[in-house]
């Protein structure tokens, strides 16, 4: 009470000190809110009113422009160069000061900010106003200037030594000063992700699907998917919708997930699985085969291709080609007198020092056991079915029927019980199934590794230190054989990528690698695949409405030439490969509009991948460019007027889109890199300004997991990779540089990684670590590291996805070889730890450029030696080999016998080669 008298005797003093207190915080809120309105007031005012532009030397002329904002002046300081309007005109070659002057602006977060261009004859750029900071300026070395903001007193060479005082690195460079990527560095910290497990014969699309309960993807039982190509098989006793079947060995799911796979021999189309369940190991063999014949490589098989593009994901079709479509596809319906046929054995030893049950189901339909299917099981037979002549699997305990559905059995210490099942692709009749039954799984088995050995003896032998690289390119070349789907031994192929239709982006690396391994002919059934599906007027498309794939399938076709010479098929194709250069030019010409002048002038306008960006995009020019000039590459001696037709074509063009692309980078903000310095960007089509994930523009576009697609995935750094921009152009430089500190994580790209050519670039350059490094965290993250197929994305997204698996074996055989014009490069990527004591590489022709390529290196580390041989074809060069061999220990030679050393890149030059070659560093 005491205390709160004072208070009432002055109540009217208390409030009016309320009231004054109140309208103290108001006009305090009024004039933080003006603040912020106003530029926030005289801080920002004086932070970005002015800003300084310095040129360490030159004469530098040009305009000022401002998006989203107004200039108030321009002054130059000192008597060396005039302003007029927005113009300004220095004649020092000194440094040169230019002091800009704003009336407007925007410096907020997110998009409408301000963007100033410096749009100089030589070396314009452009800079968010907002991105001006005294504390890190904007310094471009390449272009000899920085931005201050205004006031700021210091020189450029103060500026400069400042920035390098401070002895910062970008990204790239720290890769270089760090040991090199491996496996074992990268996979404890990338993703550990299993894929479905794929079975079939090749060729033919009636697959199997395993899906197992692992340990990333939990589930209640294994399950088998029956499908055609992508399509999950429907049956009419559920109604046309797809049909899984579940089935399970062991207790159940529990708190410990103990089970492997592994491909037979690490490399075959054959599944090994082993869980652990306490004292019970359980071990599995699956693999796919037909219902009687044997297989084998004599028998015809396979499915009309364009049956098998009905069945993919995304695939498009002409009125033309629908109506061949629906006929075959009704002979398809009718040809299934013989099945494929999916075997799996399980054998259950007890491991343990007493005795222990093994727990089976054998497969049912459904996905869980609360799915309600109808079918019976026959104890008597083992068979499972819908109805008397619709069986859908067989089932055997120790080769006997299995007698019930669901089974326990006791086992001794080291006894095995082995259960066994086949599931045929569709129900059988019970005549069929009594013959199915009396096959043995051991012969099935036999035949099946026989079948894909010889496959792989056919290919190249590729040899390689790292026993998981060695597996995963042989595995990798019969998973794209197994969803190359088509008629043997000759029809055309439909090469897939994985659900997909063949696109002719995405189905390239799978072409070209059959090509390195000498699967040539291969490699040209899946082109006709392309050619046979030609639109009358010239396109090329067959995937989701892409309009990037005439050029890039004609790119193909030319990479194909070069690797064989095939004159004869040149001839017979060269009326598509005209209509098809044809369609690209008249669609070149309609966009020779005045108005493009420097903004897609001359180039195609399109989507290239699922974001619907109809634009001039930089991708699919560059793809249009390169096929251009590879057809005219292949007519040279066949036609030579159309050839240098093409080739003046494909010159102008490249011309138009490089004038766009400079353009585009002087437009696009710089952004930092890690050395302090700033770096030019560029924008992925000329209707945008800057990165598309810089937000110039504020308009959503977050697709397929990532902010980044349009600027890497499908961005500009493709004009290098489709030679429109040379790899040591200042430019093309400039994209790696600043691709690699925004849109790289551990120098992966985001999403769906393998669509950045960063990874061709990085060897192109020598840059060995970066490339090891991109190499190594994508395919660990990609990969299932058991079974070695790939998914689509770094998440579950479209499983045996064989683009992004064939970009990998691509990359693997750059690793080993690349041609650069009369120039073979052996081994320019691989680990020096390849090359310690014991290790060896071999190859045995393999297929470059230049013909059958053979290579092995032995180094005797102890004995202070590496030798390598080489033999290489010479119709048509090489003229030079370079071969790469770095000491493990990064030491130099004392001594080199057989060509000259080059320490810089740790390569024997061979000039001039004559078809073999022994070389020899001592050390």
């Amino acid at each position: 009470m005491l205390e709160r008298q004072p208070m009432e005797r002055n109540s009217f003093v208390f409030k009016f000190c309320q009231i004054k207190n109140s309208i103290a915080i108001a006009i305090l809120l009024l004039m933080a809110l003006s603040t912020d309105s106003y530029g926030q007031a005289e801080q920002k005012h004086h932070r970005y009113r002015e800003v300084l532009i310095l040129w360490k030397e030159g004469k530098p002329n040009g305009t000022i422009e401002v998006l989203n904002g107004s200039l108030s002046k321009i002054e130059i300081n000192g008597v060396h160069g005039k302003t007029r309007g927005n113009q300004f005109d220095f004649s020092s070659s000194k440094e040169n000061r230019i002091a800009l002057t704003f009336k407007s602006y925007q410096v907020g977060p997110g998009a409408g900010t301000t963007l100033v261009t410096i749009n100089t004859v030589a070396n314009p750029f452009s800079f968010f106003l907002r991105d001006v900071n005294e504390d890190f300026p904007i310094y471009i070395p390449e272009f000899k200037v920085v931005v201050l903001p205004g006031g700021d007193p210091r020189s450029y060479d103060e500026v400069t030594t400042t920035i390098q005082n401070k002895r910062l690195e970008t990204k790239l460079q720290l890769i270089e000063k760090a040991p090199e990527e491996s496996f074992t560095s990268v996979k404890d910290r990338t993703r550990n992700q299993s894929v479905p497990t794929w079975l079939g014969i090749s060729r033919d699309i009636r697959i199997f699907q395993i899906s197992q309960s692992l340990e990333d993807a939990p589930a209640e039982t294994d399950i088998i998917t029956p499908k055609n190509s992508a399509e999950s098989l429907g049956l009419p006793e559920m109604d046309d919708i797809a049909v899984n079947y579940l089935f399970i060995s062991g207790r159940g799911q529990g708190v410990e997930s103990a089970i492997s796979r592994r491909l037979e021999e690490g490399v075959l189309p054959i599944l090994h699985s082993e869980h652990i369940d306490g004292e019970i190991r359980y071990h599995s063999i699956a693999f796919a085969t037909l219902e009687s014949r044997p297989m084998n490589r004599d028998a015809p098989i396979g499915t009309d291709f364009i049956v098998a593009d009905h069945y993919s994901a995304g695939h498009m079709f002409t009125q033309q080609q629908q109506e061949t479509v629906d006929r075959k596809l009704a002979e398809f319906k009718k040809e299934q007198s013989e099945q494929t046929v999916l075997y799996y054995q399980i054998k259950a030893e007890n491991i343990g020092k007493v005795p222990r049950y093994a727990w089976y189901k054998t497969p049912r339909p459904g996905r869980g056991w609360w799915d309600r299917i109808e079918y019976t099981f026959d104890e008597a037979t083992g068979f499972s079915r819908f109805s008397k002549d619709r069986i859908f699997c067989i089932s055997k305990l120790n080769n006997n029927s299995l007698p019930n559905e669901e089974i326990s059995v006791l086992l001794m210490p080291g006894e095995i019980v082995t259960f066994e099942f086949c599931i045929p692709h569709s129900p059988i009749s019970e005549d069929r199934a009594i013959r199915l039954a009396a096959r043995t799984f051991e012969t099935r088995y036999q035949e099946a590794k026989i079948f894909w050995k010889s496959k792989l003896n056919d290919a190249a032998r590729i040899r390689l230190p790292e026993e998981r690289i060695e597996e995963m390119v042989q595995a990798g070349l019969l998973h794209l054989d197994l969803v190359s789907y088509g008629k043997d031994p000759d029809g055309t192929l439909a090469p897939m990528i994985g659900i997909y239709s063949p696109i002719g982006t995405e189905s390239s690396p799978i072409i070209q690698f059959y090509c390195s391994m000498g699967w040539h002919d291969q490699a040209k059934r899946c082109l006709m695949y392309f050619l046979d599906k030609q639109h009358d007027d010239g396109m090329i498309q067959n995937f989701g409405e892409y309009m990037v794939e005439t050029g890039a399938a004609l790119w193909s076709m030319g990479e194909y030439f070069r690797y064989t010479d095939d004159l004869n098929w040149v001839e017979e194709v060269r009326p598509k490969l005209l209509k098809a250069c044809d369609y690209l030019l008249n669609w070149r010409n309609s966009n020779k509009n005045e108005a493009l002048k420097g903004k897609g002038y001359g180039m195609i306008d399109g989507k290239v991948a699922d974001p619907e960006d109809p634009f001039h995009q930089y991708m699919l020019n560059g793809y249009a460019y390169i096929g251009l000039s590879r057809v005219a590459e292949m007519l040279q001696s066949l036609d030579p007027f159309n050839a240098g037709r093409l080739k003046k074509e494909a010159e102008n063009w490249r011309k138009d889109i490089q004038t766009s692309f400079y353009n585009s980078m002087a437009h696009s903000p710089v952004v930092p890199l890690g050395d302090g310095t700033w770096c030019p960007t560029v924008s992925p089509w000329t209707e945008i300004t800057g990165p598309r994930s810089l937000f110039v523009r504020g308009e959503p576009f977050f697709s397929h997991g990532t902010f980044t697609a349009p600027d890497v995935l499908l961005g500009p750094m493709y004009l290098v990779f489709c030679e429109v921009l040379d790899p040591d152009h200042p430019a093309s430089r400039m994209m790696l540089n600043y691709s690699s500190e925004l849109f790289f994580q551990n120098n992966a790209a985001f999403s769906q990684p393998y669509y950045s050519r960063h990874n061709w670039y990085q060897l192109k350059l020598g840059l060995v670590k970066a490339f090891l490094k991109t190499y190594y965290n994508t395919f660990s993250a990609m990969a299932d590291r058991e079974t070695y197929t790939f998914w689509e994305h770094l998440y579950h997204a479209s499983p045996h996805k064989t683009h992004e698996e064939a970009w990998f074996l691509m990359q693997t055989r750059w690793m080993l070889y690349m041609e650069d014009a009369d120039t073979l490069h052996l081994l320019p990527g691989i680990s020096r730890k390849w090359l310690e004591e014991g290790k060896s590489i071999q190859l045995k022709n393999a297929s470059c450029y230049f013909g059958r390529l053979s290579l092995k290196v032995d180094p005797q580390i102890r004995d202070g030696y590496i030798e390598a041989t080489i033999q290489c074809d010479v119709n048509e060069g090489p003229g030079i080999v370079t071969i790469r061999l770095p000491h493990p220990e990064g030491r130099q030679p004392v001594d080199v016998e057989g060509g000259v050393y080059d320490r810089n890149s740790e390569s024997v030059i061979i000039a001039p080669f004559e078809g073999e070659a022994s070389v020899r560093l001592k050390f």
